[in-house]
């Protein structure tokens, strides 16, 4: 599936003809700070990091048309004062949104590594055309999740329309066999009495699952005799009757009165319950930077999709949330971001965080020399200059 728009280049005309660009400062660190145009770093990157990035998030511009300020006092997207510095222009709308985006996902695919996975976040108004894009470029098979970030509080806008609290994050994988590490959520006590409603003679809590699950097998060990039964007319058993007999004798198998038999689960063996796909991580009240996310969302992201050791990449990276949460959870980071408001926040965190025996917030910083090339290749593209950050 693709979607098809005036200027749309190829593939090929991406990776071959888009201009790298100098990197200016010294290397002592494998994270990387890194400022200027993402298009052409990113390309640039391509020399040294083809392969090798387990995890990209990226929170781009969503084709706002607003321009983001920030003051001493306060950062604001509505109102504004005078004397407030620019964080960033969003000002590309439709088609050239779109190409803007795909040719930074189809440079970002090159570097991710063959168990790597990218989360893009981005609002409703024009999330569903970026998804499409997506699935060109990563594969439709590739799709993970589209998942709803509840951002706000309800609104009471007057307008002919449903309130808007939501925006979404499209996560990928580069292949079917991405880093994944199964996040939980502890159970509380109300859903430790909604979900294990049953008391053994010891006093634990725990609740029963059938050992059967759809689907008949014909030849297969799991259509066989457990105790002497056949698993129930399209269905099988949920594994090998052996292993069900030996969690029989481990007292683990629950009969009821009339002879049917159900797997127990204690509560006090499970870490926790599955995370869904509708997360509550609201903006922050008071931000340092215009549309700054929250952290416990990067760590949760980080946590699941990157092992410590792993090179996590923001080029977006605006105030370097994803970078600090990276850092605490000892994975190595690249940010980019052509703001200097970014860069000057992103450096305070950084330099703010707090050095241990086992943790050195050590960093490089590199500049991207202004690129001509770059210039050059809009003007042939008809495309107006990025401002971007």
């Amino acid at each position: 599936m693709e979607l098809w728009y005036p200027g749309k280049k190829t593939v090929k005309e991406i990776l071959e003809f888009t201009p790298f660009c100098n990197l200016h400062g010294e290397i002592s660190s494998k994270n990387l700070l890194i400022k200027g145009e993402n298009f052409t770093v990113l390309q640039e990157l391509r020399k040294n990091y083809a392969n090798k990035i387990d995890l990209i998030y990226i929170d781009p511009p969503f084709s706002t048309n607003t321009t983001f300020t920030i003051g001493e006092k306060r950062v604001s997207t509505i109102s504004m004062s005078n004397d407030d510095n620019i964080a960033y222009v969003d000002n590309l709308k439709g088609f050239e949104f779109i190409e803007f985006i795909r040719e930074r996902l189809i440079i970002a695919r090159e570097l991710l590594s063959d168990v790597g996975s990218i989360y893009l976040h981005i609002d409703y108004k024009i999330g569903h055309y970026i998804k499409v894009i997506m699935d060109e470029i990563f594969g439709m098979e590739n799709f993970r999740n589209d998942i709803t970030r509840i951002k706000c509080n309800p609104k009471n806008f007057q307008r002919k329309a449903y309130g808007n609290i939501k925006d979404l994050i499209l996560f990928y994988s580069k292949t079917k066999n991405s880093i994944w590490n199964e996040p939980k959520l502890p159970f509380n006590e109300k859903d430790k009495e909604k979900l294990f409603k049953k008391i053994d003679k010891n006093g634990r809590a725990y609740t029963t699952i059938p050992l059967h699950a759809p689907g008949e097998t014909k030849n297969g060990a799991t259509s066989g005799l457990f105790k002497g039964m056949k698993p129930p007319k399209g269905r099988h058993w949920r594994c090998d009757p052996q292993e069900l007999e030996e969690l029989d004798r481990a007292g683990l198998i629950e009969w009821s009165s009339n002879g049917n038999p159900r797997k127990i689960i204690y509560a006090d063996e499970k870490d926790g319950k599955k995370i869904q796909d509708i997360w509550e991580f609201k903006d922050y009240q008071y931000p340092d930077y215009p549309t700054e996310k929250n952290m416990d969302l990067l760590k949760l992201i980080i946590s699941a999709s990157s092992n410590e050791g792993s090179m996590v990449m923001d080029f977006f990276c605006g105030s370097g949330t994803t970078l600090i949460a990276a850092q605490e959870l000892n994975r190595n980071w690249i940010g980019i971001d052509q703001s200097e408001q970014a860069i000057k926040i992103t450096k305070r965190k950084l330099n703010n965080i707090e050095k241990t025996f086992f943790s050195d917030c050590s960093y490089s910083y590199l500049e991207a020399e202004k690129n001509h090339e770059l210039e050059i290749f809009n003007i042939k593209n008809n495309r107006k200059e990025r401002h971007f950050a």
